[in-house]
């Protein structure tokens, strides 16, 4: 899928030497084996194509490289932890690679402000044990936290398992630096919650994937860090009954559910069968399963969280549950949870998709979607998980038991044509947190409002009128 030639076009050596001056010869990569790690994804969906990858030190050298490269219209594909999902992050066309990895420094953790100020190349668990180091929470959470980074997830507004509690990546920064394509350095790195002095500029960059201009540095918002964290695996017969515990969950728990993941039970076959050492966390086996996390500045959650269980116990909503003994226990539930994704892999082909609907209209959406996909490919199996506290739901598909795999991935859009069909039917969106990237870049124009993506054109080419900023993704 989208497997390009991989012979990059030349660049002029005249240009490579202007652009390795500005972050030294060492940092500019031009050997095959050196940029091949740049330019493929984990899924191996996007194999990109480039013959340099510049990874600055400082602010200063983005903006010597975007100032040089507006002047040479000479095209960059930004890149943090080589993350995304959706070909973003990868140089389709030769573009140079400009690699973010290398800034990341925190500048600044301001506790009595509940403030963290980073480079964009600080990878995302690193700004989280910063956050601790000061007895705070800095809580964005996703599976890939040990190598994305801050400007990756802020350039995709990412969401993650907390989003439901604090919002997405949007909502977590106060002021952000950002390179334009001609190499101003837009000085936005303000600790204030409030500020109403015009525009607010900041957001147009946010999940805007780099094609508006470079987040170099973000100031981030930070909480107080929970005293208690109470953690439950539990087993249940639908989505329709997990919806309802989510709706008792939050009516006894007063603001304190933080994370609540809708699990299919294939998951968990696939997670005992694939993963050594895993096992169920419940004696039987399940058709659906919950993670549920409650967390609070309190130290009573025990009884609050027993409470919610036992009630729904006796509503005939759940029908086991256990809940975490120790900190490893919790960290077991996690693990499982993290290891979704890998799991699905020995079956074979797996068609994903990162959709949200009104979170009262998932059950629904599961099973219409379900069903729909079942009767389009006989024996294909829906794997849907996810946020069910957001409406979030990653609605994968794995191919059928013993079927072809490329034959299976050679329908990817006709898949994604269905369940995305579906998915606007019931209001939602066809990327809830994955961004656009090339994936879903032209099926963008007949989901997104004609007035909202003429406005998305005009702000690009305002912007970035030569078109040297990612070009080709979201647009």
């Amino acid at each position: 899928m989208n497997k390009i030639d991989k012979s990059p076009p030349d660049l002029p050596l005249d240009l490579v030497a202007r652009f390795a001056e500005i972050v030294g010869r060492t940092n500019a990569l031009t050997d095959p084996q050196d940029l091949a790690p740049y330019l493929i994804e984990d899924r191996n969906l996007y194999h990109g194509r480039s013959s340099l990858v510049l990874r600055p030190g400082t602010t200063a050298e983005v903006a010597a490289i975007c100032k040089l490269a507006n002047a040479t219209r000479t095209a960059l594909v930004p890149q943090g932890g080589n993350t995304g999902l959706v070909g973003g992050q990868i140089a389709m066309n030769g573009e140079v690679v400009l690699s973010m990895r290398r800034l990341d420094k925190v500048r600044d953790i301001d506790p009595q402000s509940n403030t963290m100020t980073v480079d964009a190349g600080v990878v995302l668990a690193t700004a989280q044990q910063k956050a601790i180091a000061v007895d705070r929470l800095f809580p964005l959470a996703l599976g890939s936290e040990a190598s994305c980074t801050i400007g990756g997830n802020l350039s995709t507004n990412a969401g993650g398992t907390s989003a439901m509690a604090f919002g997405v990546a949007r909502d977590l920064v106060l002021g952000l630096e950002v390179v334009l394509a001609d190499g101003r350095v837009l000085n936005g790195l303000s600790k204030l919650k409030k500020d109403n002095t015009g525009y607010d500029l900041r957001d147009l960059f946010i999940g805007a994937e780099g094609t508006l201009g470079v987040i170099t540095a973000a100031v981030v918002k930070l909480f107080p860090r929970p005293r208690a964290v109470e953690t439950a695996f539990i087993g249940l017969n639908s989505p329709d009954d997990a919806l309802k515990l989510l709706g008792l969950a939050q009516a006894d728990a007063l603001g304190s559910v933080t994370s609540f993941e809708l699990i299919t039970g294939l998951a968990i076959d696939f997670y005992v069968r694939h993963i050594v050492g895993a096992r169920d966390p419940l004696p039987a086996r399940h058709p659906w399963y919950v993670l549920i996390e409650l967390s609070s500045s309190t130290t009573h959650l025990r009884e609050t969280i027993e409470g919610i269980l036992s009630g729904a116990l006796d509503a005939g909503l759940i029908n086991d549950a256990v809940i975490a003994e120790s900190l490893e226990h919790r960290q077991a539930f996690w693990r499982l949870r993290d290891s979704i994704t890998p799991s699905q892999k020995p079956e074979g082909g797996s068609v994903k998709h990162d959709v949200s609907v009104p979170v009262a209209a998932v059950p629904a959406f599961i099973a219409e979607a379900s069903e729909a996909v079942r009767k389009l490919i006989p024996g294909a199996r829906p794997f849907p998980f996810g946020h069910l506290g957001d409406g979030n739901i990653h609605f994968n598909i794995s191919q059928p038991v013993g079927g072809d795999k490329d034959a299976f991935l050679a329908r990817w859009y006709e898949i994604s044509d269905l369940v995305h069909g579906i998915t606007r039917r019931y209001g939602g969106s066809i990327s809830a947190e994955h961004g656009i990237g090339v994936m879903k870049r032209d099926e963008l124009p007949h989901v997104k409002d004609p007035v909202a993506m003429e406005l998305m054109r005009t702000l690009k080419a305002t912007l970035d009128p030569h078109n040297i900023l990612n070009p080709g993704k979201v647009l």
